[in-house]
């Protein structure tokens, strides 16, 4: 190498590199960062450490947590959805167009109509809907019988409800024409046989029809006769078209729901059986219906068509084959849209939206469901259908056959009084008087299918019925015959002891006109002097439906309301069918009745819920008096309410809220009841929000849940006391849903009475109720707790309004006796809760979640501290309970549970008394923000009093902040890390304690950072508590799967047990209501970390967030006094936390959270299920919460708008339907991603430099003050934002500044680690980032400049840590860096300070050199894909550094990452053994210490490579020079590491041999230690490799590869030996090579020379880039395989390689044998392999050419090997061995044994040279065919019987040869065995005298 330059050797430039001059040019000339303003002042520390946290300050995020992913929703207890307003039911909505209707011709009117049949239930399940599609022309046909016409008889649209979709459901249409002469089939006939197209040829005939049916229509207009009718599956409209994406519409397919959501689904869609079967999202369609069947006369009936509808579906259908009516119908059918316009109830109301009553009209078609619907009424409704379906006339005498039945609804007997109220059809009036059925030609005993559709008034009378008058309609015209005449009447009178009669009649028919006063006796009755049709037989069928939301048409439900009327009314006495009712039996038939109720349908109940409810709570609030006697129907009223909400519950399941409330009940409470007042009614709906709405939205914290129901509130209740006025006030949220109309009869049911009323209050009266309860109806109180609670609070907020007691004090508010009754209920239901919890859970979940609930509401109505009491009184009975329990953390979790929904309360802060000291409070102060009453709660400041108790859940802290000391005691309980079974626990603590840090944040009366600080207060012990947790959370600094942190340098291993604490007195700690907190609260369980109760990642994430929250918010000062108390262990595990905490909050980047996005669905599935089962087999049966836990929620309660990003299961549900979202989505998830990891950091900040600040005052700062500076390195060393790092530098400087004797005096690996961290940033894109950097480093020099007067040390640190990472970092910006380094070349320049030292100049030269390396370094970019040149790059570079050990080191080191990284190991431990031998090099200089290794000389066994380590050169610097051999690794633990890494570094190469060697160094330096622990280790690792010595191995293959070309630069005309991993073809290495270098220079460039010949460059295209790849072997020579026996032997330390090329004498490879000559090439290279690289450097060549009787001799010995190998192998291998076999004595093989001595031994040679070969030759074939004879023999020996004949014919052909090779081998040539003189020179090696031709490179 030259010495003038000494670095020359790095590049790989053959030309000089650009001068020092002009790289120092270079660099003064480019352009500096900006320089910060006051770097070079000197400012006090205070000063600074001041301006430091005032910048520290601005521009935070205000709410830590709103960063962060909101609480899990699983979690949520607290939260209870506002029920849903009652709104009318409809299940799933298609809409059905008529669009067309044309017949082949077109003669007269018809008219149509629709309706859905079930064929599965038999049942019609909607009204008929009729359209009139005619032309213009034909309705005028029809214009004198129906002048007027009602737009909403011009509909032709449709909507359906489909409540249970089933694949059975048919929509029919059926289609009429005007009556004309003549039966059905004969009306068809010319619609089947006549077309329009042949108009010609029926001309006259249409003509004659036309006119025909212009007389039918004048004269028989009003009637109607069946045509023709078809019928759609709609099963084959939704499934044909095909859904949208079915998993879009139906998810649920796959999501399973949740369990109350599948109960839910299940309810609204009792078993659908066929997924298919989904109404509300199928591609819309357009039919053509082309075949019509035409009804038959006989079979009209719905039985019929069930019959015919059930054949349609096959596939024979008899229908086919009957001729259809050819017709063409077209109807549109889809899901009918969310809010239709121009829509018309079932009622003719309008539906908004309705913009112009001009439109023609959509209607809504009534359903009929298939099953019952349990919906309560919310609209008036009043309809009756009749159905007339059959008639027998045949035994009357007379006319009549056409028989028309005409139907009116009558108010009297006068036949004035019809009423209008039947609709119209289609294209007539709206309403009419009668209606006609359809009539059948000729038929005396016709069916109907007609449904005639009436509006009844609310109030009927006994005058009220229905009058069927039948008539005969004669068809022609004739003399004196009138066109109807009457021949029958039957009627049905509607009103029967008061109640509504429908059902089937089967009705007799009188033949003249009934009496007078007939319409109050049914016609069964034989009224004198009247002529029935058949003897007063029935013969007249009909039924009659009524959809009414008046008549309850309940027997028991009806007896009820009347009795309750009667009483009202006070009409006495009253007939009730068959019992008078007096005022002396009132009482016992109304308690009677009320016990009764339960017997009613459920049905009829639930829809008539809401007025059910309101009469039992207007009987117990307003007892009724009878006789001047208060009746007390208190009792009955509760137990019937009791049994009936009970039944609801039980029998409705699926219809439940997650805390198994039912959703008609709590929406009954929510917006239905009031109490009954006497003052005018508020609007019938008027809500109560409950008293604790939980917040709908994170973002709509707790303070406006009251209003969230109430968009008129804007503002917050400024006094808990407000609320109620609020609560009172709220009403219901206009609902988007336009269809909930108000309630008609809460007004008719709750109007007062005017006579004096007795009056109790229903809240007192249902707490004494329920006390006193017994038995079933206690039981079914409890079963249903929340419902009587809630309407307890509701009782109680509308008591305290109306009666204006919301002024009075808390305590005067309601009697002593209620008081008592609520304190004796709480108990009772406490003890309930404790008693039963292992056997009912579901009902005890229940019920703990209810008295939650009704405590929390209790808080905003009663004294406060009389509702802590009744808390107390909880906790002491769990508690006296979890001492036995034999599964208590199911009571723990009961209690959390508890404890988290009281804590939801509205005004929480509050009554945890924030600002109230724990010692007597000073006079307050007021806070500058106490603009309403909330916030001047805050205003006091904290007294100094033992600040120590207010960071300890101590007695005081507990007494003051009962709350929050309750739920922090409850996570510490379950934090325990001894706890049984609290395992499952965490989540539920920990998730609690951050909603409700959640909350705080979120609350807009909580913004003033003051107040803040004092609610931070209420959660100081926190931080204890995570402190003390820290082994148990999850390590996010290790990125390897799970583990737990063991903070095992705090715990005191003498003593076994110095900190657990047995179970139960935890449990009696944790559980009393205000115990004594621990003694100290850094006790440290003995084992670090259980594994059992390690928490999960994302469980320790969530208590890191809480932890960093506390930090933030507190009192700063009080957070100082803190700790400067504590102690040196306890700030380091407080630096432990911090550091944790930055490597938690971390930001990943946008790749991993698309990642986690991917993952969390389906981690969070198995986690859920593997948590079931954990809970299910080990809590006991805690089913309920397990159902909570499954799936997604219907209720999310954070609103649809917010941030997406944190609704888990419902975002990353959508996955692949849009992509394009998922984009924003994850840009927005990294915004807040990156916003949460800087607002953690800076926090973790405020903790360092609070730490700082009381380590100064005290002595500890020494011990601590490293901690800080690791802690703040490991956050520079993270991804962080360019705001935090500006934050972090100014604190490093500040740190340095005032401690910088911690950096130059101390620990070498602060500095060396700060100098690498500021280097790294120094490179940053972002150029505030190097200001900052650069700046913090030019401080570091100069104050390190000004301890000692020079700054080797940063001088040293940073060269070696831009070596580190320029060797290392892929993204590494050479180009930024040159600005840093110009930056702090400029702070040099401008310093006034040190001018005239020789600091400047030092500076300079530090920065030239760094320059220097940079420049060097780029060349590495250029090379980062050619793996090989990087690694000679590096190699160079190393070599550079020779006489700087500390740089050489470190690129050694990046080398062995590098290999590490591509699977080299074998390489990477050699850099490893050059490092340990480097440093043992310089530790040999220092110090001479006997177990020490000497220097390289003892690595010589395991590399001979490692000589080059010697410090011998005469430039080598003393290791004593400050600076010098300063990093960690230049220490006997720095060498015993390397060692360590080496070894364990060949053991992944299965270099095992190799390990023992490395030991034999560590060995004594462990025994000279006496480190037997280590010891231990190193024997065992020992036996493991020994072990695996004898495992099948392989190592490199290797290949000789030459450059040719000056495309290759310095490459051109090398040749290299690579290494390449095991079995690596040729064709592998070939290929790898040549498609790198032709993306390098293209593909026509790159030529692969396929010979191994010599190249001739000459004859090379120069513009051409020529590789040579060779297969090679290592080669040794005969000596050598004595020392190398092993495998491994034969594969280590390789220096020479061998590869022979045939060749014959005229240029072929392959000739005959005579003339078949051999090239054998023998390489070396510089370093033996393996090396501290993968390809070396071939320096010495050798050739050896042998003739054609040596490649022979060469050709024989191999095959003797093989043949004797196959003889002795162990286990035999017959085969093999015949094939050998067959090989040497076949004598029909190519160039076989035979052929060869044929040639090369008939005859002896002429020429003397070759008479040894030929001897030899002839020596070959003796011992091949004595191998022969072994090989036989031995084959003999393996044989069966089938290969006999085999084995004859390898004899014979054995014989044949030694026969034919006899003479030839037993020729000797005589002059060999003459007697030869005594040689007289000495002889050489034998491979070097040989007679072959030679020639030899050097």
């Amino acid at each position: 190498w030259q010495d003038d330059s000494k670095r020359h050797s790095v590049s790989l430039d053959d030309t000089p590199r650009g001068s020092w001059a002009s790289s120092i040019f270079d660099l003064k000339n480019s352009t500096p960062d900006a320089l910060l303003p006051s770097v070079l002042e000197r400012t006090a520390a205070e000063d600074m450490d001041r301006r430091n946290a005032e910048n520290r300050q601005q521009c935070r995020h205000a709410d830590l947590l709103g960063l962060y992913p909101v609480p899990d929703e699983d979690e949520a207890v607290e939260r209870c959805a506002i029920p849903e307003v009652p709104k009318e039911h409809s299940g799933q909505r298609i809409m059905v167009k008529c669009l067309a209707l044309k017949f082949e011709i077109e003669i007269e009117p018809i008219f149509g109509s629709l309706a859905l049949y079930d064929v599965r239930e038999k049942k019609k399940i909607s009204e008929d809907f009729h359209f009139d599609l005619n032309s213009d022309q034909m309705k005028s046909l029809l214009r004198p019988h129906s002048p007027h016409v009602a737009i909403s008889t011009l509909a032709r649209s449709t909507i359906f409800s489909i409540t249970y979709p089933s694949p059975d459901i048919f929509l029919v249409i059926k289609l009429e024409k005007v009556l004309q002469q003549g039966d059905i089939g004969e009306c068809c006939e010319p619609y089947m046989v006549m077309k329009e197209s042949d108009s010609t040829k029926h001309k006259e005939k249409l003509e004659k029809l036309r006119a025909q049916a212009e007389q039918m229509c004048t004269r028989l207009g009003r009637y109607r006769m069946p045509f023709a009718w078809t019928a759609i599956h709609l099963l084959n409209i939704v499934s044909s078209v095909g859904g949208l994406d079915r998993s879009d519409s139906d998810s649920d397919t796959e999501r399973k729901g949740t369990w109350n959501e599948r109960k839910k689904k299940g309810f609204e869609r009792m078993s659908v059986g066929e997924d298919m079967c989904n109404f509300t999202n199928f591609r819309p369609a357009t039919l053509t219906v082309t075949n019509f069947f035409k009804q038959e006369g006989d079979r009209l009936s719905d039985e019929d068509l069930y019959k015919f509808l059930a054949d349609m579906r096959r596939p024979s259908s008899v229908l086919r084959r009957l001729r259809p009516v050819t017709a063409q119908l077209k109807i549109d059918i889809s899901p009918a849209p969310e809010a239709p316009h121009y829509c018309l109830s079932p009622e003719l109301l309008h539906v908004k939206p309705y913009p112009d009553p001009r439109v023609r009209p959509t209607k809504e078609v009534l359903e009929f469901p298939a099953r019952y619907v349990y919906t309560p009424h919310t609209t008036y409704r009043n309809l009756l259908y009749v159905y007339p379906q059959s008639v027998n006339f045949s035994s009357r005498q007379g006319s009549v056959r056409n028989i028309a039945v005409k139907v009116q609804f009558m108010a009297g007997e006068d036949p004035s009084q019809a009423m209008p109220v039947i609709f119209g059809k289609s294209s007539c009036a709206e309403f009419y008087e009668e209606a006609y059925t359809p009539v059948i030609y000729h038929n005396k005993s016709p069916e109907f299918y007609e449904e005639v559709k009436m509006k009844i008034p609310a109030n009927l009378t006994d005058n009220h019925h229905l009058l069927f008058t039948f008539y005969h309609i004669s068809c022609q015209p004739k003399q004196n015959t009138p066109l109807e005449t009457p021949v029958g009447y039957t009627w049905i009178p509607l009103m029967q002891h008061g109640r509504l009669r429908t059902g089937s009649f089967s009705l007799p028919v009188s033949v003249e006109k009934p009496p007078p006063s007939y319409s109050v006796l049914t016609p069964d009755v034989q009224l004198p002097g009247m002529k029935w049709v058949d003897n007063h037989k029935g013969v007249f069928n009909v039924e009659v439906k009524a959809a009414s939301s008046v008549h309850t048409q309940d027997p028991h439900l009806d007896k009820f309301f009347t009795l309750a009327y009667v009483l009202e009314e006070y009409s006495f006495p009253f007939r009730l069918k068959d019992v008078i009712i007096t005022e002396a039996n009132v009482e016992a038939e109304l308690k009677a009745s009320m016990a009764a109720l339960k017997g009613a349908l459920l049905d009829t109940c639930v829809r008539f819920l809401h007025q059910l409810m309101s009469k039992l709570i207007l009987l117990i609030v307003h007892p009724p008096v009878i006789a001047g006697q208060i009746v007390n129907l208190g009792r009955a009223a509760f137990e019937a309410m009791a049994l009936l909400v009970n039944q609801i519950h039980k029998n409705l399941e699926g219809n439940q809220d997650h805390h198994g409330r039912n959703n008609l009940l709590s929406s009954y409470i929510h917006y239905c009841f009031h109490l009954p007042t006497t003052e005018p009614l508020p609007p019938p709906y008027a809500t109560l929000s409950r008293a604790t709405a939980r917040p709908s939205s994170l973002l709509l914290s707790r303070s406006k849940s009251l209003s969230n129901s109430n968009p008129d509130l804007a503002s917050t209740p400024a006094t808990p006391d407000e609320e109620v006025q609020r609560i009172i006030g709220s009403k219901a949220s206009e609902r988007a849903s336009n269809r909930m109309s108000a309630f008609i009869e809460t007004a008719s049911i709750l109007c007062p009475p005017s006579r004096q009323i007795a009056k109790k209050l229903l809240h007192e009266e249902l707490a004494l109720q329920w006390v006193v309860s017994t038995s079933t109806v206690r039981e079914a109180s409890l079963q249903q707790a929340w419902f009587f609670f809630q309407l307890m609070v509701k009782s109680m907020s509308h008591h305290l309004f109306l009666s204006s007691r919301l002024d009075l004090p808390r305590r005067q508010r309601f009697p002593d006796r209620f008081v008592d009754d609520i304190a004796a209920l709480v108990c009772a239901i406490s003890a309930d809760i404790a008693s039963r919890y292992h056997k009912d859970v579901e009902l005890v979940e229940r019920l703990n979640s209810s008295l939650a609930f009704f405590l929390n509401d209790l808080l905003s109505l009663m004294d406060r501290g009389f509702v802590f009491n009744l808390i107390r009184s909880y906790y002491k009975q769990i508690n006296n309970k979890l001492h036995t329990a034999q599964n208590p953390s199911s009571l723990t979790a009961l209690r959390m549970d508890f404890i988290r929904i009281v804590c939801s309360h509205e005004h929480y802060v509050t009554l945890n008394l924030p600002c109230a000291t724990l010692s007597p409070p000073a006079s307050p102060s007021p806070s500058t923000s106490s603009t309403t009453s909330q916030s001047s709660a805050f205003s006091c400041h904290v007294q100094d009093q033992g600040v120590v108790s207010m960071f300890e859940l101590s007695v005081p802290f507990r007494q003051q902040h009962f709350l929050s000391g309750l739920l922090l005691a409850e996570l510490s309980l379950i934090l325990e890390p001894d706890g049984e079974g609290m395992f499952f626990l965490h989540k539920k603590a920990i998730s609690a304690l951050h909603s409700l840090l959640c909350s705080h944040d979120a609350d807009p009366r909580y913004t003033d950072p003051q107040v803040r600080s004092h609610i931070a207060q209420l959660y100081l012990p926190l931080i204890p508590i995570v402190m003390e947790t820290l082994p148990q959370l999850h390590d996010f600094t290790d990125t390897s799967p799970q583990r737990v942190r063991h903070a095992s340098a705090l715990v005191d291993d003498s003593d076994p047990d110095n900190g657990t604490i047995s179970q139960s007195v935890a449990m009696a700690i944790a559980g009393s209501p205000l115990p004594h907190s621990k003694a100290h609260p850094f006790t440290l369980p003995s084992v670090a970390g259980r594994q059992c109760s390690a928490l999960s990642a994302e469980c320790s994430r969530t208590l890191l967030v809480c932890f960093l929250w506390v930090w933030k918010n507190a009192d700063a000062g009080l957070l100082e006094r803190w700790v400067s108390d504590l102690s040196v262990p306890q700030i380091n595990r407080l630096l432990d936390l911090l550091h944790l905490c930055l490597s938690c909050f971390e930001y990943k980047g946008k790749k991993a959270l698309q990642r986690i996005n991917s993952l969390t669905f389906k981690k969070s599935q198995d986690m859920k299920a593997r948590l079931e089962e954990a809970i299910l087999g080990t809590i006991g049966a805690r089913q309920e919460m397990v159902r909570r836990c499954r799936g997604t929620t219907d209720r999310s309660p954070y609103g649809g708008q917010e941030n997406v990003r944190w609704r888990k299961n419902v975002t990353h549900w959508r996955q692949n339907a849009d992509r394009v979202d998922k984009c924003a989505e994850v840009e927005q998830e990294a915004v807040v991603d990156g916003n949460l990891a800087t607002e953690a950091a800076l926090i973790a900040l405020d903790t360092l430099e609070i730490i700082v600040k009381t380590v100064v005052m005290s002595e500890l700062k020494e011990s601590v003050l490293g901690g800080v500076l690791r802690v703040l390195l490991h956050s520079m060393a993270g991804n962080q934002s360019a705001l935090f790092l500006q934050h972090c530098f100014s604190t490093q400087r500040a740190l340095v500044y005032k401690f910088p004797e911690m950096l130059f005096e101390e620990d070498t690996e602060l500095c060396a680690d700060l100098c690498l961290r500021l280097l790294r940033h120094c490179s940053s894109s972002v150029s505030s980032v190097r200001s900052h950097a650069s700046a913090s480093l030019y401080l570091l020099m100069r104050q390190n400049f000004e301890i000692g007067n020079n700054f080797a040390r940063v001088k040293m640190q940073v060269t070696m840590s831009l070596s580190s990472l320029v060797g290392t970092s892929t993204k590494f910006n050479e180009e930024h860096l040159r600005r840093s380094l110009k930056t702090i070349l400029t702070y040099a320049e401008d310093d006034l300070e040190l001018r005239d030292s020789p600091f400047p100049e030092q500076v300079q030269d530090l920065v030239f050199n760094l320059h220097m390396i940079l420049t060097d370094t780029v060349k590495m970019k250029e090379h980062q894909q050619d793996p090989e040149m990087l690694i000679d790059l590096m190699y160079r570079i190393a070599k550079g550094y020779q006489n700087s050990p500390d740089l050489r080191l470190t690129w050694l080191q990046n080398m062995a990452g590098k290999h590490s990284e591509r699977g080299n190991h074998a390489e990477a431990a050699h850099c490893l053994v050059h490092s340990a031998a480097l440093v043992a090099e310089y530790l040999n200089m220092l110090e001479d210490c006997r177990y020490l290794p000497i220097g390289c000389v003892s690595f010589q066994s395991i590399s001979s490579n490692v000589l080059e380590e010697s410090a011998v050169s005469d430039d080598i610097l003393s290791p004593e020079e400050e600076g010098i051999c300063s990093g960690k690794y230049f220490s006997e633990s720095g060498l015993v590491g390397l060692l360590e890494q080496a070894a364990a570094s060949f053991n992944m190469a299965a270099m095992y041999e190799a390990i023992n060697e490395v030991y034999k160094i560590l060995c004594p330096i462990h025994e000279a230690n006496r480190d037997f622990k280590k010891l231990a280790s190193v024997h065992g690792k020992l036996q493991d490799a020994f072990n695996k010595v004898y495992n099948q191995r392989m190592f490199g293959t290797y290949f000789r590869v030459g450059f040719y070309g000056c495309r290759f630069g310095d490459l051109d005309e090398q040749e290299f030996v690579y290494k390449e991993p095991s079995i690596t073809k040729l064709a592998e290495i070939s290929h790898r090579l040549e498609e790198f270098y032709s993306e390098r220079f293209g593909d026509e460039v790159v030529v692969i020379i396929k010979d191994s010949n010599p190249v001739d460059k000459n004859k090379l295209d120069p513009n051409k880039a020529y590789l040579q790849i060779t297969y090679v072997e290592p080669f040794f020579d005969t000596y050598e395989l004595k020392e190398r026996i092993t495998y491994f032997d034969k594969n280590y330390n390789l220096r020479t390689f061998m590869y022979c090329t045939p060749f014959t004498l005229d240029g072929r490879a392959h000739g005959d044998l005579h003339e078949q000559y051999k090239r054998k090439t023998i390489l070396t290279t510089s370093h033996a392999f393996p090396y501290i690289k993968t390809r070396i450097n071939v320096i010495h060549k050798e050739e050896i050419i042998l003739m054609p009787m040596e490649v022979a001799i060469e050709d024989m010995q191999k095959k003797t090997q093989e043949l004797a190998f196959a003889t002795h192998q162990d286990p035999a291998d017959s085969k093999m061995l015949q094939m050998v076999l067959q090989g040497c004595v076949g004598t029909t093989v190519n160039q076989g044994p035979l052929e060869v001595a044929q040639v090369f031994l008939s005859e002896i040679p002429e020429d003397p040279k070759l008479f040894r070969h030929h001897n030899k030759l002839r020596l070959c074939f003796k011992d091949l065919t004595k191998r022969c004879e072994d090989a036989l023999r031995k084959n003999k020996s393996l044989i069966g019987p089938d290969q006999k004949e085999y084995h004859r014919e390898l004899e014979r052909n054995y014989t044949k040869l030694r026969e034919a090779l006899f003479p030839l081998i037993n020729r000797k040539i005589p002059q060999l065995y003459r007697q030869l003189p005594l040689p007289t020179t000495p002889t050489q090696r034998n491979s070097l005298s040989r007679s072959s031709f030679r020639r030899v490179e050097c």
